[in-house]
């Protein structure tokens, strides 16, 4: 594989919004959501806001880096079609890209305009946030597909993969769970947070409790489940696969794994910091972009045709 000047440009626009991705977490943390007011695409009935507060500077950057994104991954669509040809997988990466962003757009939208912001702590909130959260990933995960095309990687072939693809597939659903459960957990400890962990509990198992206090106790669990299920997912197809490349980026996912266990934990017991809940959210963004070229790498062309000859080459010795 080859960095070109196409795959480094898509690598930028994935870095670039993973940073808007943080700073986004961050708006929510520090209640700054509504610091435009209920105005979409101005803030406080502005273009530029005059005098303002540190939530509206903080919201208004938010703004403007998206903005920024749109005009970065609509560059890379216009690239993408300028350098390869018809059928190409960064062509569709890039649209994918695209679609995914202007969706982001418009539920960010939704979000101000509907007040699904600051303290508002209802269940639509929780399954706007999640459908974002949702959308966010996809859009990573598309990004990242574009540059991996770009750089040379070979096209992901789903049929006949057998088991492998269906490892994949779950591991991919399995990092989408605990993103979902995750943002979720987040925004309860923004709104409420405790002075223990001992709180947490009790109010997590009461049936009386707000829905994001008690979904707070879930997260833990879905968390481990999913990572064991990585980690076995990582070592079957560590075993099957005689891709170099899919060996390196599965040790990466396991060590991801073990990184946001422990640094779950160690949220758990400072009660969330700011700081730490946007690093625990930088690394899922981490552990998300390495299963997908995990899982790119393992399902690609060349990676299928290498099992087929090992399978027919022992088939032929027996």
């Amino acid at each position: 594989m080859t960095l070109t000047r196409f795959s480094k440009f898509a690598v930028f626009v994935l870095v670039f919004n993973l940073l808007v991705i943080v700073w986004g977490a961050y708006v929510r943390h520090t209640g700054s959501g509504a610091g435009c007011g209920s105005h979409w695409p101005l803030c406080n009935g502005e273009v530029f806001p005059r005098s303002p507060r540190l939530e509206t500077i903080i919201e208004y950057s938010h703004r403007l880096m998206s903005g920024l994104t749109l005009l970065f991954v609509i560059a890379l669509v216009v690239f993408a079609f300028r350098a390869f040809p018809k059928g190409h997988g960064s062509r569709a990466g890039s649209v994918l890209s695209l679609t995914f962003t202007i969706f982001s757009a418009l539920i960010g939208a939704g979000l101000v305009l509907f007040g699904l912001v600051e303290l508002n702590d209802s269940m639509a909130r929780a399954v706007t946030l999640s459908a974002h959260l949702i959308n966010t990933m996809l859009l990573l995960g598309a990004l990242t597909l574009t540059a991996w095309w770009g750089a040379g990687g070979k096209p992901v072939q789903m049929r006949g993969q057998g088991a492998a693809g269906w490892l994949v597939a779950g591991g991919s659903f399995a990092v989408l769970l605990v993103g979902m459960s995750g943002a979720v957990t987040s925004l309860g400890d923004t709104l409420f947070p405790r002075d223990s962990s001992a709180q947490v509990i009790q109010e997590g198992l009461s049936v009386t409790g707000h829905f994001l206090i008690r979904l707070r106790l879930w997260h833990p669990f879905i968390a481990v489940c999913a990572g064991m299920y990585l980690f076995f997912m990582a070592a079957v197809l560590s075993d099957t696969s005689r891709n170099s490349t899919a060996h390196a980026l599965l040790r990466l996912v396991v060590a991801l794994v073990l990184t946001q266990i422990g640094l779950g934990l160690i949220s758990v017991w400072l009660k969330a910091p700011t700081a730490l809940a946007l690093l625990h959210l930088f690394l899922a963004d981490l552990l998300w972009i390495a299963t997908v070229l995990a899982g790119a790498a393992v399902l690609s062309t060349q990676s299928r045709d290498a099992r087929v000859v090992a399978l027919e080459g022992s088939q032929s010795t027996a």
